[in-house]
This record gives structure tokens, C-alpha cells and sequence, in this order.
């Protein structure tokens, strides 16, 4: 399979606050639904790691590895998720929430009385230029939703890939057996989220948002599910 460069159309260096950072991806096979986490970290990582660096690890891979996801051919779209994602947002460079298969595993996880309220609240919010009460509303961190996109990989087009379960946690054991201080994030070409840091991370969820705001891991077949972190 043709591959993108690891970098391709990324600045790798980045200034925050007058802190210049190194965002180093680390270029891997393709990560398979119930591969080995510290495999791949044992394979791919230590010889690259410096004194002081953090690892960057996308949300998505850890949920492939914890074999969290949904095919679509278990997913029975129903009405409610159809109307949501006529409301939903378009963006020209990422699919979102606009496929109403991926809406309708939001809606299966929060329910339908939560979905509803979260319509009703987050219509209120946009009202008062309030952006983002849908989602908090909607709750069990459904934004954190990925998959079910015809332009990704082939294994991303027909799965949605779940949120990876206890994030913070799995920080945490990466560091204690690798000796890695982890990040884990949800980087798209939207937004990005920082869902859970290991205890030696010195870096606050807000640095390192601003950090990795540009999505440096890409969002399409670079195949850098890894970034070292590294102050220059």
C-alpha cells in the first residue's frame, strides 16, 4: 500500500509561550484490531527516546489494540440520528459526525433521552453563542467517536473505533514499564483532546493541546499512530 510520507505537509517544529517543541512521528505498520500494545511500543519506541522526551499516542490505536469498536453492519440506523446530523457541522477536511451511521453509535452509547436533551440544550447554547453543550450533554465521550470514513484506510471505512477505555490509566502503565512519560490524544483535523497523561508528564492538558493543536500525526495513511515530544 502507497504510503504518505510521516511529515507530509507538517511543521514538525512548533513555538509555545517561546518554547520551541520537536513533534517526532514514528512511522509503524499498519496497527491490526487486537494487536499488542507494548509490543509495538517495545518495537518501535525506545531506541528514539531521549531524557526528557513524552510520548504522544493517538486515542485511535489504543482502541484498536483493546479491540473496541463497532462494524457497521451492526449499526441500525434509526430516525434520531438521521435528524441530528442534518444539524451537525460540515467540515471541507474532516467527515465529523455527518455520516448518520457514526451519529447512531453516539446515540446506541448516550441513549436516546440523553441525545434528545442534548439537542434541545444545544440549540438553546448556539441561541447564546455557546458553542459545544450538544456534546457535553451527550456525554460517555461519544465526541471521541472515529471511524466509518470512506476517504481513511480500509479497516477505518466500514469500523467506528470507541473511546479507548481508562486512558490516564494506560498512561500510566506505559511509564512504568517503558520508563515513557505517555499522553494519549484525540487529534483530528478539527480539534484536539488530551484524554489521559502519565504522572511524570510535566507538561499541563492545556501546553499540550496547544502543542499538538495542528494534528502533527495527520488524519489520513501516514501510519505515525506514535510522536516523540521534545523541547529544542
Amino acid at each position: 500500500m502507497k504510503t504518505n510520507p510521516p511529515n507530509k505537509g507538517k511543521n514538525l517544529i512548533i513555538e509555545i509561550a517561546g518554547q520551541r517543541y520537536a513533534r517526532i512521528p514514528i512511522k509503524t505498520e499498519i496497527i491490526n484490531f487486537g494487536d499488542n500494545l507494548n509490543s509495538m511500543i517495545e518495537k518501535y519506541i525506545p531506541s528514539e527516546f531521549q531524557d526528557k522526551d513524552c510520548l504522544v499516542i493517538s486515542e485511535k490505536i489504543i482502541s484498536v489494540c483493546q479491540n473496541n469498536f463497532r462494524h457497521i453492519s451492526t449499526v441500525k440506523v434509526g430516525w434520531l440520528a438521521k435528524f441530528i446530523v442534518k444539524g451537525v457541522k460540515k467540515y471541507p477536511n474532516d467527515i465529523g459526525f455527518s455520516r448518520a451511521e457514526k451519529m447512531q453509535v453516539a446515540v446506541d452509547i448516550s441513549g436516546r433521552l440523553r441525545m434528545i436533551s442534548a439537542i434541545i440544550l444545544g440549540t438553546l447554547g448556539k441561541i447564546f453563542g455557546i458553542k459545544g453543550i450538544f456534546w457535553i450533554v451527550a456525554g460517555k465521550r461519544v465526541s471521541e467517536i472515529d471511524g466509518f470514513n470512506p476517504d481513511a484506510m480500509d479497516m477505518y471505512k466500514e469500523h467506528a473505533i470507541l473511546p479507548p477505555e481508562n486512558p490516564t490509566k494506560v498512561c500510566q502503565e506505559i511509564e512504568d514499564k517503558f520508563d515513557l512519560p505517555s499522553v494519549i490524544i484525540d487529534g483530528n483535523n478539527i480539534n484536539t483532546k488530551i484524554l489521559g497523561k502519565s504522572r511524570r508528564v510535566l507538561l499541563n492538558k492545556k501546553e499540550l493541546r496547544l502543542i499538538l493543536l495542528d494534528n502533527p500525526m495527520g488524519q489520513n495513511d501516514e501510519l505515525t499512530p506514535f510522536i516523540i515530544l521534545r523541547k529544542v
